[in-house]
């Protein structure tokens, strides 16, 4: 059961022609998600970001795209600099009326049990749970 990945659903108030851009446009990603210093949604593109820790350590995030189906799928892969461990993020998208259902899927976390307690699937589930649910919900029904 550990090995499951995190999935999250949300429905917003915005269609998807809304929230498409807002996860593959760097500008917008900038208010809601992470300040990327590049960003492109094509297939091979990659881009860091830094992040912090419960404790204010620093970890820098390295991801490649690896599917890209416009105002569909979004998908790459998450790894940390120098330190074990691969997983995938992966933002679907769809249709509900005037709305937009997002699934996003986080899968390998286990690869990251042996780098501390920030990186235990409970922290995951807790910034993405912040993310989604507030800040790109936020983001796409101003």
């Amino acid at each position: 059961m550990e090995d499951q990945p995190f999935v999250i659903e949300r429905i917003y108030n915005a269609p998807v022609n809304k929230v498409w851009p807002a996860i593959t446009d760097r500008a917008q990603m900038k208010e809601w998600y992470f300040d990327l210093s590049a960003f492109r949604a094509e297939e091979g593109f990659e881009f860091q970001f830094a992040g912090e820790g419960k404790k204010g350590e620093k970890y820098m995030h390295l991801c490649r795209i690896t599917e890209v189906i416009r105002e569909k799928k979004l998908s790459y892969t998450w790894e940390y600099e120098n330190l074990p461990g691969r997983s995938e993020v992966s933002f679907e998208l769809s249709p509900e009326n005037n709305d937009t259902k997002v699934v996003l899927t986080h899968s390998g976390l286990e690869s990251f049990a042996a780098n501390g307690p920030d990186f235990a699937k409970e922290c995951f589930a807790e910034g993405w749970i912040m993310i989604l649910g507030t800040s790109l919900k936020n983001f796409v029904e101003k």
